[in-house]
């Protein structure tokens, strides 16, 4: 069996030192660090090996570069990218605090807890679409809370890892239709492989989480496995939001609702998105 932390720690050298492995999810294994120069504490994420086989470790770090210029205080930074022996890695700050997910399963959160949330994300939402930045993966477990502020992670990783990753004849994932993102924040358009998704496929996936965060439930918890919900998504309705809780204006009900939109034209703005919120 491939030591990957020792593998990670002979690319890293001395510039970082690798404290403890935080965890493994579906796209990559995760560790803490510290910056032996500067003392910080860092997260280097390491795409998992049948995920990164594909990968083109260059196009990846460049394509990494374009999401670390976004700047903005709901958005966790990218710091820096490389790879081991082919297989890419990032780093990023380490957010001390936990994750909306962990929120969530802690119990449900109050009306306004869940609003100022929403409200950071939508902020971060429409800073990174005005550079052209979209995310692709909004969920719970890329949303990290600390300090009382929500901060969005990963931004920009998913359309690197689609931009550079190639199937045999030369095609990229997107290009042949493969789906990237998680089915139960999938939008639509992202769950029939449309290789030309835009923002709007962010906004649907703030919908879900703004649904699941408001209602209690996410509007399609009765679908099961990674296909019913993808099938949901294409075309199934939700029940109006207001049938889950009182505590949320019809304004606020309504914006939700249209976030969650099955045609991307009828969702709302992003502009708009971030001024209601």
């Amino acid at each position: 069996m491939i030591d990957l932390r020792a593998q990670l720690e002979s690319a890293l050298g001395s510039a970082y030192a690798i404290e403890r492995e935080l965890g493994a999810g579906g796209m990559s294994r995760v560790f803490v660090a510290t910056d032996t120069r500067l003392g910080r504490r860092v997260v280097v994420k390491v795409l998992s090996p049948d995920l990164g086989a594909g990968v083109s470790a260059e196009r990846f770090e460049r394509e990494i570069k374009l999401a670390a210029r976004l700047q903005h205080p709901h958005i966790v930074p990218l710091l820096s990218a490389g790879d081991i022996d082919g297989l890419p890695f990032y780093t990023m700050p380490f957010v001390d605090g936990a994750s909306l997910r962990d929120r969530i399963t802690a119990g449900p959160l109050p009306a306004a807890d869940a609003q100022n949330i929403l409200r950071d994300v939508a902020r971060a939402l429409a800073y990174a679409h005005k550079q052209g930045i979209i995310h692709r993966d909004i969920k719970p477990e890329n949303i990290l809370l600390t300090e009382g502020i929500a901060m969005v992670a990963d931004f920009g990783v998913a359309r690197a890892l689609s931009a550079a990753t190639t199937v045999a004849d030369g095609a990229t994932l997107t290009q042949v239709g493969t789906q990237i993102g998680t089915p139960a924040y999938m939008s639509p358009e992202q769950a029939a492989a449309d290789p030309d998704i835009d923002f709007r496929a962010d906004i649907y996936a703030f919908g879900v989480m703004a649904y699941e965060l408001l209602a209690g439930a996410h509007p399609f918890a009765a679908r099961r496995t990674a296909h019913a919900l993808v099938i949901a998504h294409l075309t199934e309705q939700p029940e109006p939001l207001t049938t889950g809780t009182a505590e949320i204006s019809p304004l606020f009900s309504t914006i939700v609702m249209q976030c969650l939109s099955k045609d991307p034209i009828d969702r709302i703005n992003k502009v708009l998105l971030a001024l209601h919120f």
